[in-house]
């Protein structure tokens, strides 16, 4: 079956990427020692909007052995120091996606840094239609390996969906047996993390981020205007605490949790001591390889 790429998805998919690469390389200029980590996320959420797109998740600000799902409370007064700093971007036009990430390293760790971004671009030159995601996996590892660290094997790349931040196929970050096969009109997220420890990570207790599970009839008031706002507002996408324009959020966010009307999304972590690096393009598969959506014009 043969897919046409100019249609209406594709470009929207497209127009998020852009939006994403503009906002992500003027944020990475943002992060230096002293600054608020709240302000960063506010700043990159906001200018999304200015551009004319949707934030598609609440913007990652993961530090040293952080990987993933840590973003500002509502009253976060945390500041950057000479850390390992990773952002991961999402942006989204009417439910389409694209998804990005990249490393400010201010502990002074270049090449930790740089492998990630390094491996990503080994990937992209290996996709196209029918290869196999095991093989993108391989090329990911051996990069990663080859300067002297880890990747991070129990995070993956993953398809992008309308309104689904995390779809099929996964996109492993180490060379695997069995995978899937990507065909023309595929559009994935490829995510390299590497590491200095070692490469897997495990759920801490700190959770600011959410996404529905399902509808629900909800008797708790505060509760229930969170829902209606959720549905609303992001619908299946994840969202954060410091979104809800809602009284008692943290409470309703309790109670609808409670009743697995939305899950969390604790942050996930390196063992204590290690730094986590991370760099991500969107693509989509094309006859002849692949279009990178997002990266700098």
């Amino acid at each position: 079956m043969s897919v046409d790429l100019t249609d209406e998805k594709y470009e929207k998919h497209r127009e998020a990427g852009e939006i994403l690469a503009q906002v992500r390389e003027e944020t990475a200029d943002r992060v230096e020692v002293g600054v608020s980590h709240l302000e960063v996320a506010e700043y990159a959420e906001e200018r999304i909007r200015e551009l004319g797109g949707e934030p598609a998740f609440p913007v990652n600000i993961s530090v040293d052995e952080e990987a993933a799902h840590a973003t500002p409370a509502p009253d976060d007064d945390a500041t950057f120091g000479e850390e390992m700093i990773n952002l991961d971007i999402g942006v989204h036009i009417d439910g389409w996606l694209a998804d990005t990430a990249i490393t400010v390293d201010l502990s002074g760790h270049p090449e930790l840094a740089d492998a990630p971004g390094e491996a990503l671009e080994a990937a992209i030159e290996v996709i196209e239609p029918g290869v196999q995601t095991g093989a993108i996996g391989a090329e990911i590892q051996d990069v990663i390996e080859g300067y002297g660290y880890n990747p991070v094997v129990n995070l993956t790349g993953h398809g992008l969906g309308h309104w689904q931040q995390h779809t099929e196929p996964n996109i492993p970050n180490r060379a695997v047996e069995q995978g899937v096969e990507l065909e023309v009109g595929d559009t994935v997220a490829i995510e390299p993390f590497a590491t200095d420890g070692g490469g897997k990570v495990g759920e801490g207790s700190e959770v600011e981020i959410y996404a529905l599970e399902r509808e629900a009839s909800v008797r708790d008031r505060a509760a229930r205007q969170a829902l209606e706002q959720i549905v609303e507002r992001f619908r299946t996408l994840p969202f954060a605490r410091r979104w809800l324009e809602t009284p008692r959020a943290e409470l309703a966010l309790r109670r609808l949790r409670q009743q697995n009307v939305v899950h969390g999304y604790p942050v996930l972590k390196e063992q204590e001591g290690f730094l986590v690096s991370q760099k991500e393009h969107t693509v989509i598969i094309t006859e002849d390889g692949c279009e990178v959506t997002t990266r700098s014009r």
